[in-house]
């Protein structure tokens, strides 16, 4: 076995398979021995979906370097695996190779899934980069190297709900009116625009490449592009005055942009950013260079890169302070543009504007809620309608609920596998619950509806790692803690083995996603739901278990909702002082 592979591989020609499938195969046919395994080599395939990924041909699905397996050798082993894996045996992946297999039980997890963890001392970029380098080890990103990823429609809603809170909190209610600006439109920011119109509002985003502008455009996620930051303004001033949603993608460095603005005294109502700022080699361009030209520089001198990088990345901080003085509303969108400053040019006033978790989301977290999100793997896109009239029948109280699903239905297309997400959380005493969770609920339902024939094959539920119980990430989902145990990574861990005690049908653990080697350990889940009575056990237990981690972390932390969610639904709590 060749142990010093280069991460060329995964640049040499496409594997032959990947070029038959262009994406997850469809319909009732298996190519695996049961649904399960079948799953996961379409979820892999749907990843690497021209229409999802950022650069399928390289393995890369997003964020900068986010790949669904290490090579294509890796790749073809891993399709290969799941054709042959038993009801009753587990593969396992280490950072997007399988390296074993193994007997375990049916109701075990058919994938276990490792990517990017390191020890502690070691665990930071300048070790992963030569482990990278020899072909040992690969950055899995978040839902890229758990086969989640679902394309810019996967994180719509959890920025559509942080820009709705938003709303709430500052003006009245929804954006209308106010101008927000932004940078990045690869495959995470790509939803800002369309985040920003479905709250009624105007975005101005930047971005350095503009072939993803042409992507978001294409996909109806941003309305227009334009190279001239006045005419940008100009149409955005329109627009706000008339209180219409819309959105223009600036061809030009987001530093620069806001520079711009601040030049002009621009002030917009908004301002944040979700360029991937987390890689300063990979992810972030600097200033002063095309694509192409930063490209180059990238690979014949990557230590000037990074200096030019993180030089314009504070040139972007910067701005954003400055803006914020001005009377913007400030936040970071978790892409740790904050932290690259701070560490590398010891600039602790970069954390002067707040991350959009403790910000906008951590009421939700309290109670379990989070980003849940359903493959319809026949690929037919009435199998995802039905289920958005299950969601709706099953919870009718939900006003906002509802508005959201009509919302996607008119504005969002779909990517590769028909998909929908909704947040969902804990929450055992609704109508009709009956001493379920709402993800309980909603999982049993669907898969009745699987097994009555009204959806033509099994749907798989994952979700986002925007997750209240399975995140350890200072930078982000635990910034700021009531507690002061923002990097305490038990909780992803504990999180992880619970749901494979539950039953998951895949489960991952990952280091660094959207914030870098180093800043987070976080995991995912993969349950599917097949019309069996199997499904139905193990879909009822994940979906307390997910959730449930969630109130006891933010319970544990001394979060007020969240010890009154765990009283409310029954969660144990052993050390509660009730």
């Amino acid at each position: 076995m060749d142990t010093n592979r280069s991460t060329a591989d995964s640049r040499s020609p496409p594997s032959e398979q990947w070029r038959e499938y262009q994406g997850a195969p469809t319909g009732t046919d298996l190519e695996c021995e049961g649904w399960r395994q079948e799953a996961a080599l379409r979820l892999l395939n749907n990843n690497l979906d021209p229409e999802v990924a950022e650069k399928p041909e390289e393995l890369i699905v997003y964020g900068g370097t986010g790949r669904a397996a290490r090579s294509w050798d890796a790749y073809d082993a891993i399709l290969q695996q799941l054709r042959e894996l038993d009801d009753d045996e587990t593969l396992l992946i280490q950072s997007g190779e399988p390296v074993g297999r193994f007997e375990t039980h049916e109701r075990a997890p058919r994938v276990l899934i490792a990517n990017s963890n390191l020890v502690g001392k070691w665990d930071n970029w300048e070790h992963f980069h030569e482990l990278e380098a020899e072909g040992k080890i690969m950055y899995g990103q978040m839902t890229a190297g758990s086969w989640a990823y679902i394309g810019t429609q996967g994180i719509i809603q959890g920025t559509y709900e942080t820009l709705a809170e938003l709303a709430r909190q500052h003006y009245a209610g929804d954006l209308a009116g106010k101008i927000v600006v932004t940078g990045g439109l690869g495959g995470m920011g790509g939803a800002q625009p369309l985040a920003v119109t479905m709250n009624r509002g105007v975005c101005v985003a930047a971005e350095v490449d503009e072939r993803r502008i042409d992507r978001r455009i294409e996909t109806g996620y941003c309305m227009e592009k334009t190279d001239d930051l006045e005419e940008a303004l100009e149409r955005a001033r329109k627009a706000a005055r008339a209180e219409e949603p819309y959105s223009v993608g600036v061809h030009v460095n987001a530093a620069d942009m806001l520079e711009g603005l601040v030049e002009r005294d621009f002030v917009p109502d908004v301002i944040t950013d979700q360029t991937s700022a987390h890689d300063v080699l990979e992810g972030y361009y600097p200033s002063g260079y095309t694509v192409e030209a930063a490209d180059r520089l990238r690979e014949e001198d990557p230590d000037a890169y990074r200096r030019e990088s993180l030089d314009t990345m504070e040139r972007h901080v910067d701005a954003i302070l400055e803006l914020q003085d001005r009377g913007a509303v400030a936040f970071e969108y978790g892409n740790n543009i904050r932290g690259q400053i701070a560490e590398h040019r010891g600039r602790d006033d970069a954390f002067e504007f707040p991350g959009f978790v403790p910000a906008y989301i951590r009421p939700q977290f309290c109670r379990g809620k989070g980003p849940f999100r359903w493959l319809a793997l026949s690929g037919n896109p009435e199998d995802i309608y039905r289920t958005d009239e299950a969601i709706l029948e099953l919870f009718p109280e939900k006003d906002h609920l509802r508005r959201w699903i009509e919302l996607a239905q008119d504005r969002i297309q779909f990517q590769g596998l028909p998909s929908r997400v909704c947040w969902l959380g804990y929450n055992t005493d609704g109508e009709g619950a009956e001493g379920l969770t709402e993800r309980a609920r909603f999982a049993l339902r669907i898969n009745d509806l699987v097994a009555d024939g009204e959806i033509a094959a099994p749907i798989v539920v994952t979700r986002d790692h925007l997750d209240a119980g399975s995140v350890a990430s200072p930078y982000r989902e635990t910034e700021a803690m009531k507690d002061g145990t923002d990097a305490v990574a038990d909780w992803p861990i504990l999180n992880a083995l619970l749901n494979c005690a539950a039953g998951a049908d895949i489960v991952s653990v990952h280091d660094g996603g959207g914030v870098g080697i180093g800043n987070a350990i976080h995991a995912n889940n993969h349950v599917v739901l097949d019309g069996t009575e199997l499904a139905a056990k193990k879909a009822e237990a994940v979906f307390t278990t997910d959730p449930g981690t969630g109130v006891i972390r933010h319970a544990d932390a001394g979060y007020e909702e969240a010890i009154a969610e765990a009283r409310e639904s029954g969660v144990e709590i052993p050390m509660d002082e009730q």
